[in-house]
């Protein structure tokens, strides 16, 4: 076995409703085959089934079994979670997969390919290598001559050879059509000879062993010859008028038109214009007439589908009179005439459903006229639907008319038809659809057998096929119209077999075939399921059943003109040896691209290429399809323009003339054309051949040249081909390149050439290289959206005549050739920019080699890989560049998760995706994003400023989303960083930069609260109430999930701003511990905090009015709850502020959630909590706060806060919607009870009891506040309501100002939605998701098992559509919002730092 690295794996993605049943998947043998959920199953439980046996067990086509999943991380991630086949029987197979507790949701076949071996010695006989000789067996004569006729092919270079079946054959002495299929043809035994199975394997085994040749031949399966005596015997298994009397009206058609047949033939409609031989359109118009005025009047089609009218009233009539009311569990109280079919299929036969009539058509009351009044509409209603009928019954003798005559225009009129001449008996008009066993009688005679069961079995439907029809669809059964409306071209030797569903449905049938499927397996090495759905009888009888020559017998010795013989010299032997060993040796040596350019009518071009040698060989064949001596043939050829270096002509042969006599059929044997032969010469250079020369050399490149040739003597039957290479020094230029790649991957080794005198960049290996790169040079190398690049001077790369890639990052490109790759279009711009120029090349390059350190050396060395690409052909460079590009970035992927957490390292792809995100936000730009943390700190990371030249520090700071927010003073945001910064940098591994992070902001401390916009520090605005809350979380989190991460509450903090009015103070002028600061935040919140921005106008807002400007926080006496706010700010993350000044919104919130928000409610009682049971183990010096009250002091204690904070919740945020309930001061303003307020004591009162996701975060951090039942209920309504496809709705649908569209460009008089004034009421925000499901497996699993079980089910589910997006997205991140039911919201950033850290901290919990 194989070790696993160098095993092929192919994967299958299942998803939804996905049937590719139609689809066939081929795998080699050794190769493992592994089914993976796709997105739309995540999530869910899916289980696989498949046919192919275990090891060791017989293969059987119904026994499936369930596959078992594999989780390559240990932990039942669907986004990685496997099953597979180890595949090493060769074989035909089917899957399947559904739910546990339902049927197949899809399925599909695949396709194991068999070993071949041939020879003596058993080798190997590559499927590529295939050539195959088609042999008529009925025309090879005695089984004794065989080897005599086969061996022409063997000695023309097949190694494979196609018999048709040697069953015994039918009346019509078709090919494929077989009276017996269990016997030989007896034809093939000479007098005397009983020729058996046994000795046609012995011949087959034969040809294996001595002449390395493999035979197949065909199974017929659709149909068997008319005369075959066990159809006869057993007419169930062919459809007749017993066991399918759906099919009586065509057989009615039938016989009609047979009957005119005979009268046509006779010539008794020669008077109205219509003689035996049709030859004219006025012949083809009295056709139509004769079927319009005589035929359809006298067989009443129609009837067959009619209900008989006065019966069913009379019946109607009597339940009526009866009292007899309607079966409802049958009707289900539906009013509407139902029509039953008859099956029978009887004229008339079709009967009204009394129940549907009693049901639709109700008296007023029993009395007789009120009775007839009922009867009266069900009689029009029976005469309507009588009449439908009618209408459906003569459309369908439109077609059938229309098939009539364009069987008579084609096989009587048409120049390229058989020209069958006039109608007779043994050329009927049309072929006829049914046998008909019987002597001759009247059409009235047949239509009484109709009443007779032993006569119809006998009337059996032929085969055939429908034109553009689906060859999958049985044109035989109930539901199709064919035979009636006359769309199948029958063939009148063979009956089409009815095998039903199983072989219970005819044993007979099944039984017969499958002897006939084991003989043919037994002896054969391979079959072909001939279906024959597309060969006219008609064709097949002037090509295959009118053919009964023999085939000549080879003679090494025989003449041209040898009657029955032929050898090397005859016709074109030599050439097909020639070429067939040409493709045998072409597959063998690995060309398997191959390109065909058809040039002219009569010209065509196949490249074979080599993709790891860059190799090809081009053939140009000129076809002779007519004779040259009396077809005029083009005289021109148009050159041909080959870029590269011709080897040599591998082959040029031409068909020749020469004087041996012209052709005469031979009465006896298959023969050719002797006065053609072929001059051919093979391993010739470009200068002996007589057929092209080269005309010229052209460059177009560094190491490309085009040669241009043109023909001498591509006379029609002529064909060259040669060998093409690269330029000697493109293809050594090529070698070296795959050396360095096969580091990446073992598929470069062959073509590879080892390098003698490596340039110094490429002698380490790449990881080696990348194993020095920090997460901070990751962020260079793989992303960098655009603003962030032009802080650098520069931009993302921008394709002319299609847009800027979005990363100027690895991952940029990725994103495109992920499109690219799968659909491998070379005519993609992207493809073309590569092939114009090398400024995509040197741009990835050159970006890194500007850098310094590490990010330099990776640079140079893909300057070194690009420089082999720069001197090669200009069309192999996408694949190469895409080559490089990969084995890149996948090795830095691979460095990237080594530097993070064992959460990461062993996580699933979905972990690690969400992981990227990390690197994908957090960076270091030109500019420093953070003020200065403590230079007492260790691992503080310091550069020389780019700007400067100065020493300083370069801490890595968090985006909040890209490409918005990625650059300048718009990178960072308190609130944004600390709702981000556990899920991206903690959970990660990222504990210094988180650590850095943390002391920055806690730097930057004023008023007690941390800056929303952080504008370095310097710019800093501290409008917002939440973000102080989100850090104290993000510290506390910190100390939890870092080891020893207590020590960060000793940390020294450089304070920019020690009091709240002076100005920002020097780094390290003063400095105090993390603890300290921590104390002063939570001091000044129970002091209350009340100040006016500095700055305060349009110079720092030019929306906000002029109230908005004062901001107040403090913790309300009488709850404990941190309040706030008026009702012209907006402190909380849900900020939008109006700006349309049309719609009067302008300087008014959207959501101001003044008073106190749940959020902070949730997140103050998590940061209490949590100084609580520090002070308890001496790690916060803190107990509580004096504070001066009413004029005197008194001590706040935080265990009393933390207390008070319990006991007030619920009585505060519970909306029980209970009108008694004594904690309810606003129970007008409850429309829906059971859940959370969104804030307590607002200004606008209603808005408290508006649902919304927020106090989802109130219960991941302090889920102490809430019981269990409560809590749940709650999440199970905003479950309902809330949840979308990615995110969740910020406001409740049925709230009067839901409006779940976010349109920031839109101004008009909406006050609710002008410029973007909906933000938060209404579009589905992604951060939230994260909360919902973390308080959702919180609550579940305090629920039990079982509800908990379930509840991870239902994350899954949703997460797929995040992983599904993630996947997909070209910036490879979760964005920031989606406009309602998950359609994209332009106006969103792309990716956002929260939305894949929320998201990402979910899966944690998992």
């Amino acid at each position: 076995m194989l070790p696993q690295h160098l095993k092929q794996i192919r994967v299958l993605m299942l998803n939804d409703k996905q049937n590719l049943e139609r689809t066939l998947f081929r795998l080699e043998q050794g190769f493992e085959l592994q089914f993976r959920l796709g997105p739309s199953l995540q999530g869910k439980k899916v289980m696989v089934h498949t046919n192919y046996p275990l090891e060791g067990q017989l293969f059987d086509r119904n026994n499936f079994r369930v596959l078992p999943w594999t989780y390559p991380t240990g932990k039942e991630e669907d986004s990685d979670k496997f099953c597979s086949l180890d595949l090493k029987l060769a074989g035909s197979y089917q899957y399947y997969f559904g739910y546990v507790d339902s049927e197949r949701i899809g399925g599909g076949y695949i396709v194991v390919d068999p070993v071949l071996r041939v020879g003596a010695d058993d080798h190997t006989l590559p499927l590529d290598c295939i050539t195959i000789q088609t042999y008529l067996s009925k025309c090879l004569g005695h089984l004794d001559d065989w080897p005599d006729r086969l061996r022409v092919a063997k000695e023309s270079g097949y190694n494979m050879i196609h018999f048709t079946p040697v069953q015994t054959l039918g009346e019509s002495r078709s090919c494929y059509s077989l009276a017996d299929q269990l016997s030989v043809n007896p034809e093939f035994s000479p007098a005397g000879r009983s020729y058996d199975w046994t000795d046609v394997g012995g011949l087959v085994e034969k040809l294996k062993t001595e002449w390395d040749m493999l035979c197949i031949t065909d199974v017929v399966y659709n149909h068997t010859a008319a005369n075959s005596v066990w159809i006869r015997e057993h007419p169930e298994c062919g459809y007749n008028l017993v066991n399918s009397p759906h099919l009586r009206p065509a057989w009615v058609l039938d016989r009609a038109l047979w009957h005119l047949t005979t009268r046509v033939a006779e010539g008794r409609y020669k008077a109205k214009g219509l003689p035996a031989d049709i030859t004219t359109e006025s012949h083809l118009n009295a056709v139509r007439s004769v079927m319009w005025q005589d035929v359809f009047p006298q067989i009443k089609l129609w009837e067959f589908y009619q209900v008989k009218v006065d019966s069913a009233v009379e019946e109607f009539r009597t339940l009526l009179q009866n009292g007899t009311k309607p079966d409802h569990s049958k009707t289900g109280g539906q009013t509407g005439l139902r029509i039953i079919q008859d099956p029978q299929y009887r004229r008339y036969g079709n009967t009204a459903d009394m129940d549907s009539a009693l049901e639709t058509f109700v008296p007023h009351s029993l009395s007789p006229q009120h009775i007839e009044e009922c009867c009266g509409w069900l009689n029009q209603k029976l005469t309507d639907l009588n009449a439908e009928q009618y209408h459906i019954v003569h459309q369908h003798q439109e077609q059938a008319v229309n098939c009539l005559i364009g069987n008579i225009v084609y096989e009587r009129l048409a120049e390229h038809g058989p020209r069958l001449g006039p109608v007779t008996r043994t050329n009927p008009m049309v072929t006829r659809y049914f046998t008909f066993p019987y002597q001759d009688m009247t059409l009235d005679q047949e239509m009484q057998l109709l009443d007779q069961p032993d006569k119809m079995c006998h009337f059996l439907a032929h085969n055939g096929w429908v034109m553009g029809d689906d060859p999958l669809r049985n044109f035989a059964e109930p539901g199709s119209n064919v035979y009636i409306r006359r769309e199948l071209i029958a063939w009148g030797d063979s009956v089409k077999l009815r095998y039903g569903n199983t072989p219970d449905d005819c044993p007979y049938l099944w039984d017969h075939m499958k002897k006939y499927t084991q003989i043919t397996a037994k002896y054969f090495h391979g079959v072909r399921l001939d279906n024959c759905h597309s060969t006219p009888l008609h064709v097949a009888e002037i090509s295959v059943v009118k053919e009964e020559r023999f085939y000549p017998k080879w003679n090494p010795s025989a003449v041209p003109s040898s009657p029955g013989e032929v050898s090397s010299c005859t016709g074109i032997v030599a050439g097909k040896r020639a070429v067939n060993k040409l493709h045998q040796e072409l597959a063998a040596q690995g060309f398997t691209q191959v390109y065909v350019d058809q040039v002219d009518a009569d010209i065509v071009a196949v490249t074979r290429h080599c993709p790891s040698t860059h190799q090809s060989v081009v053939t140009v064949s000129r076809t002779a399809f007519w004779d040259p001596k009396t077809h005029q043939y083009s005289t021109s050829v148009p050159p041909m323009f080959i870029p590269g270096k011709i080897e040599e002509v591998v082959l040029e042969a031409r068909m020749v003339e020469r004087s041996t006599g012209k052709y005469k059929k031979d009465e006896n044997y298959i023969n050719g054309m002797p006065e053609y032969t072929v001059e051919m010469k093979e391993h010739i250079s470009v200068d002996e051949s007589t057929v092209m020369k080269k005309a010229g050399v052209t460059s177009k490149g560094r190491s490309e040249f085009v040669h241009e040739i043109t023909f001498q003597k591509l006379t029609p039957g002529s064909i060259i081909a040669f060998r093409v290479s690269l330029d000697p020094k493109a293809q050594k230029l090529v070698g070296l390149l795959r050396y360095y790649l096969s580091q990446f991957s073992p598929k470069y080794r062959r073509g590879s050439v080892a390098d003698e005198n490596p340039p110094d960049a490429l002698k380490k290996p790449l990881a080696q290289l990348m194993s020095k790169l920090t997460l901070a040079d990751m962020n260079v190398l793989l992303f960098c959206c655009d603003t962030e690049e032009k802080e650098e001077g520069g931009g993302c790369y921008s394709i002319p005549g299609w847009e800027t890639l979005k990363y100027a990052g690895l991952q940029g490109l990725m994103s495109v050739f992920a499109d690219v790759r799968p659909n491998n279009d070379l005519g993609h711009p992207l493809c073309a920019n590569l092939r114009d120029g090398d400024w995509l090349i040197d741009f990835v390059a050159n970006r890194l080699m500007h850098r310094e350190g590490p990010l330099a050396e990776v640079g140079r060395w893909l300057a070194a890989m690009f420089n082999f690409l720069k001197h090669m052909p200009r069309y192999l460079i996408p694949c190469y560049f895409d080559a490089i590009l990969v084995s890149t970035y996948t090795t830095a992927l691979d460095a990237t998760y080594k530097l993070m957490s064992s959460f990461v390292q062993n996580g699933s792809t979905f972990v690690r995706h969400l992981a990227l995100g990390s690197v994908q936000m957090c960076s270091v730009g030109r500019f420093p994003a953070l003020p200065p943390v403590s230079a007492q700190l260790d691992d503080v990371p310091y550069r020389i400023s780019p700007i400067t030249g100065q020493k300083e520090q370069c801490c890595a700071s968090l985006a909040a989303g890209l490409p918005h927010f990625s650059a300048g003073i718009f990178r960072c945001w308190g609130r944004d960083t600390f709702i981000a910064l556990r899920g991206l940098l903690l959970l990660t591994g990222r504990h210094v930069e988180a650590r850095n992070i943390i002391l920055a902001f806690a730097g930057t401390l004023r008023h007690g609260l941390i800056p929303n916009l952080l504008g370095e520090g310097r710019c800093a605005r501290y409008n917002c109430r939440d973000a102080v809350w989100w850090w104290l979380q993000c510290i506390q989190d910190y100390t939890t999930q870092v080891p020893r991460g207590h020590e960060i509450l000793s940390c020294p903090v450089t304070r920019m701003y020690p009091t709240d009015d002076c100005e920002p103070c020097k780094p390290g002028e003063v400095e105090q511990p993390l603890y300290d600061v921590i104390h002063e935040a939570l001091r000044r919140h129970l002091e209350g905090i009340s100040f006016r921005e500095r700055n305060a106008g349009p110079k720092i807002d030019m929306k906000m009015r002029d109230e908005g400007f004062s901001v107040v926080a403090r913790v309300d006496p009488a709850t404990g709850f941190v309040s706030g706010g008026n009702r012209f700010n907006c402190g909380t993350w849900m900020d939008k502020m109006g700006e349309s000044e049309r719609a009067r919104n302008k300087g008014m919130p959207a959501t101001p959630r003044d008073g106190a928000a749940v959020e902070i409610v949730g997140l103050s009682k998590s940061a209490v909590r949590w100084v609580v049971e520090l002070h308890a183990k001496g790690l916060f010096p803190y107990d509580g706060v004096k504070l001066h009250r009413d004029g005197k002091e008194v001590f706040i204690s935080y265990s009393q806060w933390n207390e008070q904070l319990s006991q007030s919740f619920e009585a505060g945020f519970w909306v029980s919607g209970d009108p008694d309930d004594p904690d309810e001061k606003h129970p007008e303003l409850v429309h829906k009870k059971g859940i959370y307020k969104d804030s307590y004591g607002a200004s606008s009162p209603w808005c408290d009891y508006q649902l919304r996701p927020n106090f989802t975060v109130a219960m991941v951090v302090a889920p102490e506040l809430f019981t269990v039942e409560r809590a749940w209920n709650a999440l199970e309504i905003a479950g309902k309501k809330l949840l979308g496809p990615l995110g969740m709705k910020t406001l409740d649908p049925d709230d009067l100002v839901y409006c779940g569209v976010y349109d920031n460009a839109l101004d008009n008089d909406n006050y609710n939605v002008a410029r973007g004034f909906n933000y938060h009421q209404g579009p589905e925000w992604l951060w939230p998701v994260g909360y919902f499901l973390r308080a959702k497996l919180y609550f579940a699993k305090k629920l039990g098992e079982d509800t908990y079980t379930k509840t991870v089910t239902l994350v899954k589910n949703v997460l797929s559509q995040h992983y599904t997006h993630l996947e997909r997205s070209p910036w490879k991140g979760l964005p920031e919002l989606t406009n309602e039911n998950g359609q994209h919201c332009p106006f969103s950033c792309e990716t956002q730092a929260w939305s894949l850290a929320t998201v990402l901290e979910v899966l944690y919990d998992l």
